[in-house]
């Protein structure tokens, strides 16, 4: 009996960890084609930034930091690279912008929607941690004390 429990939880566990990867690919994937690839370019190809600034820091640090977060961060997401910090910056990324387009602007749920999604997708990963398939996990060799569960 206690052979077979450990056969089913290593199993639980390796789709456990599947799932986060998928999980981690396809937030990091979408949100840099939908978003850090753009503003990655103005960056790189010397534009004018123009942004709006929501936390009163100015329109270029403000674009900044959301290229930072969306092109920077969602590498390291697809990499499962510092996955906690970068999910925790997307986070806080994703904060602003629910709270700029729900309070100051006053979009309707159609819009927030996509955006609630990605706030609590990133919250949901800082939480979880990348899992074993990740470059944190190869790294570190899951000896962060909140993967040992």
């Amino acid at each position: 009996m206690k052979g077979t429990l450990d056969f089913l939880v290593r199993k639980w566990n390796m789709g456990h960890d599947t799932g986060l990867l998928i999980f981690r690919l396809v937030l990091g994937i979408v949100l840099i084609y939908g978003h850090g690839f753009k503003k990655m370019s103005v960056i790189l190809s010397g534009q004018e930034i123009q942004f709006l600034d929501p936390i009163g820091i100015g329109a270029s640090t403000s674009f900044y930091l959301a290229a930072f977060a969306e092109g920077i961060c969602s590498i390291l997401l697809i990499l499962g690279l510092f996955s906690r910090i970068a999910t925790l910056i997307l986070s806080m990324n994703f904060l602003v912008i629910v709270i700029f387009h729900a309070f100051m602007v006053g979009d309707g749920f159609a819009i927030l929607e996509l955006r609630f999604l990605y706030l609590f997708s990133f919250i949901a990963l800082t939480l979880t941690g990348p899992g074993k398939w990740s470059l944190d996990y190869i790294l570190f060799q899951g000896n962060n004390k909140l993967d040992k569960t």
